[in-house]
């Protein structure tokens, strides 16, 4: 999620509970708390970048941290809210802001390592995209209300936007994944695993990833509010399995950067279309129906010994706007699910 909604949450979450005298101390120590996890985003180490995306969502926001932040949070406050607040009020409304962070951050499509150290299994429930004006303004207009009245009841009016927005979510991927579901069975593919995502800034146009017989279908879906599912037909690539596909550079530090990065993508390797050289994670693309990966690796097997750069690939020109934009409101052409789709077009090796 993006900061402003993680203080929000955080804000709302101490709000609830707080008294009228301690209202807006209690809202501004838990505001600042919940962004306090992100600042692992400055962690970086120089000659590995796999690094810095890996420790990103991972031990900050995990369930163990929670206290620890609290903590480091109310020592942070202390000197500034000491007469606001208790060093126990500091760290309880810490706490509250604290724990919404990671939460937030799990229902959305990137993954976060909740369970850390125990386990590297990267929790995203898929409900809500990254960045959500509709969730984020409304969540805005109930916490301002809350810290000027300071009354409790806009902030349980804010959970209960919150709670009815992430229902709206779950009833969204849902319909978005059965649909896909019969999609992929009218294309004769036996689905070994599927993930259905949603795109930034809504709860309507998704992305479909499934992988059957070693290749990687990408398409979007369309679930329109008041009207069935329409399915935007994407293309095909073959999976990359650095165990077979690279086996030769075992013992390698790239061997070892690209089972790295396959975790990191749950498994969802391809080739990028237009670069050889390039390993990308397949879940993710600018155009939801589009091959082209938003973030991938360069596997450069002339330097097996060096670790790989992480590379970027947004792309926010007019054509690519245009194309989300189409399918988001309906403008282009798709197909009802229960249609027999058209086999769709596999990028080569």
């Amino acid at each position: 999620m993006d900061p402003l909604t993680h203080g929000l949450a955080g804000a709302a979450a101490a709000q609830s509970v707080s008294s009228e005298k301690k209202h807006r101390p209690a809202a501004f120590t838990a505001f600042f708390a919940a962004l306090l996890p992100d600042l692992e985003t400055f962690i970086h180490h120089p000659a590995d970048p796999l690094f810095n995306i890996e420790i990103h969502r991972q031990f900050t926001h995990a369930f163990l941290f929670i206290p620890v932040g609290a903590l480091i949070t109310a020592a942070l406050l202390w000197w500034l809210m000491r007469n606001y607040l208790s060093f126990r009020e500091l760290f309880f409304f810490s706490l509250l802001g604290f724990a919404s962070h990671g939460l937030l951050d799990a229902v959305t499509s990137y993954g976060t390592e909740l369970l850390w150290p125990f386990s590297d299994t990267r929790f995203a429930w898929n409900l809500l995209p990254i960045v959500d004006p509709l969730l984020t303004s409304v969540m805005a207009v109930l916490v301002a209300a809350s810290w000027y009245f300071r009354r409790q009841v806009f902030a349980w009016a804010f959970l209960g936007w919150l709670l009815l927005y992430l229902m709206a979510g779950f009833v969204q991927r849902e319909r978005g994944t059965a649909a896909m579901e019969k999609v992929a069975e009218s294309r004769n593919h036996p689905v070994e695993r599927m993930v259905v995502k949603p795109t930034i800034g809504n709860l309507v146009l998704w992305r479909s990833t499934y992988l059957s017989r070693d290749t990687v279908h990408v398409d979007a879906v369309r679930s329109g509010l008041f009207s069935s599912s329409q399915v935007y037909p994407g293309k095909s690539t073959p999976l990359i399995r650095p165990e077979y596909d690279y086996s030769h550079m075992k013992s390698t530090t790239l061997y070892g950067d690209l089972l790295r990065f396959q975790r990191f993508s749950d498994g969802y390797l391809i080739r990028h279309p237009e670069k050889e050289t390039i390993i990308g994670d397949a879940r993710y693309s600018m155009v939801p129906n589009d091959l082209i990966p938003l973030w991938g690796i360069e596997a450069d097997t002339s330097q097996p010994d060096r670790h790989v750069p992480f590379l970027y690939f947004r792309d926010s020109s007019k054509e690519v706007r245009e194309a989300f934009l189409d399918m988001l409101m309906g403008r282009s052409s798709g197909v009802s699910a229960e249609q027999k789709l058209p086999k769709q077009n596999r990028e080569s090796d």
